[in-house]
């Protein structure tokens, strides 16, 4: 058997593509439109250059940090993504390798294993939700991740559906009945070691999301049955949000913040910590990349609030860059996809192990002795690189505020909305 170790994050792509059936790696690559934000994401890290010193260097660097209350040994959390038909053991394994590295395991809602299982593999995990059904399901969803013991809440709220892709989306059924396992089986034999992995287990990638099960104890929805509720479901307000950051009680992360003035209301509505994304570029085409706005955002709330970054990350030397502009941290997606995809929960600590050994190169090479130290001045930033979007004075006090409604129930918008998605639609899969 050849030599599973992969060197690099783009090694580990390279070993996806040519591991996994065509439509599950197209849900891995996603983006939307025209790919503008997804390449913008990588291409601006490249943009900031390094000004290493020649002499002087620490002996010893330290890379840890604490998120949210959690230690970790590197700043790097795992950042949620849905139903991980990658590998059988999807997030129980990820978790496991996130435990194994000493960092934060992010948990989707539309994960493909159940939050019980995965907080018994990393206690570190952090429940991720979407403002999806009525008030009382997502209470009911608080508390299950709650006594599972979830020690953090991600909520996710920055998402327009957008859906088309210039370079076509791939084909995911609703669920894998025979007629779509017929239809799926040409792409499924020309990758023999996914399909293997699968049959040695005895099941089928499962496409239902456990995680959103109901109350009453029915069964699980199938990814589009839930897809369908998300999209139907009214927008939050701002009252939304600091609703529910009061009905978790914990410690709470705002996922998606682009703008000054939305970073500032996330602070006003009580939140542990933002997260500085774009969605990985599967949200509105040609938003700037995560890391243009970051330094904006930190220094307008950075003294109040925890700052994340999430988007483009596949280097250690991006977690550098990340931190000196003001992150406390990073969340990765498709990077440790395609380390579970390539190798399983070894090759999601292959990846985490890529990321350590280049932020320590990095904070070696700068003259550091921590994380903590890296600042602008490590780097050269053309200018321009920047973007702080939402920046009018006052712009935030001046918007209008919708009243708390908390008996508001989960009706249908009153302007159009999307289709519901059919069984032969396709979303990505691998990076909600």
């Amino acid at each position: 058997m050849g030599n599973d170790w992969f060197e690099t994050v783009a090694a580990a792509q390279r070993r996806a593509k040519r591991r996994l059936p065509k439509s599950v790696y197209g849900a891995l690559v996603a983006g939307s439109e025209r790919g503008l934000t997804t390449e913008d994401n990588m291409r601006a890290y490249g943009e900031l250059q390094f000004a290493p010193h020649v002499a002087g260097h620490q002996p010893a660097r330290d890379l840890t940090t604490t998120v949210m209350g959690i230690p970790i040994s590197i700043p790097v959390l795992i950042s949620p993504t849905g139903v991980q038909a990658v590998h059988p053991d999807g997030e129980v394994a990820v978790a496991r390798a996130a435990a194994n590295r000493g960092t934060i395991m992010g948990l989707s809602s539309f994960a493909s294993k159940p939050i019980e299982e995965v907080t018994a593999a990393n206690p570190n995990t952090f429940f991720q939700v979407y403002w999806s059904g009525s008030r009382d399901a997502m209470v009911h969803r608080l508390d299950r991740a709650r006594n599972a013991g979830a020690k953090g809440l991600i909520a996710t709220l920055d998402w327009s559906f957008s859906n088309g892709r210039d370079w076509g989306s791939p084909w995911i059924p609703e669920k894998l009945t025979l007629k779509a396992a017929m239809r799926f089986a040409p792409q499924a034999v020309t990758r023999p070691t996914w399909l293997i992995d699968y049959l040695r287990t005895g099941r089928v990638p499962d496409l239902t999301a456990p995680n959103l099960a109901p109350a009453d104890g029915g069964p699980p929805p199938t990814f589009f049955g839930a897809y369908g509720e998300w999209m139907s479901t009214p927008p939050p307000t701002w009252d939304d949000v600091a609703w529910l950051r009061e009905e978790w009680g914990g410690p709470f992360m705002l996922k998606g913040v682009s703008r000054l003035d939305d970073a500032k209301r996330a602070v006003d509505a009580g939140v542990t910590a933002i997260s500085v994304s774009n969605h990985g570029g599967n949200n509105l085409d040609s938003t700037p990349a995560s890391i243009r706005m970051l330094p904006g955002i930190a220094e307008a709330v950075g003294d109040q609030v925890e700052v994340l970054l999430d988007g483009g990350i596949r280097r250690g030397g991006d977690v550098a860059k990340a931190l000196a502009l003001g992150a406390r941290a990073v969340m990765i997606g498709r990077a440790y996809l395609w380390g579970l995809a390539a190798n399983g929960q070894a090759g999601v600590e292959n990846v985490l192990d890529i990321l350590r050994g280049g932020l320590d190169s990095a904070v070696l090479g700068l003259g550091h002795a921590s994380i903590a130290e890296l600042a602008p001045t490590d780097f050269y930033a053309p200018p321009g690189f920047r973007r702080d979007l939402g920046d009018e004075p006052d712009a935030a006090a001046a918007a209008p505020r919708p009243a708390a409604d908390k008996a508001r129930p989960a009706t249908p918008r009153t302007t159009p909305e999307p289709a519901e998605p059919r069984p032969d639609d396709s979303v990505a899969l691998g990076n909600i």
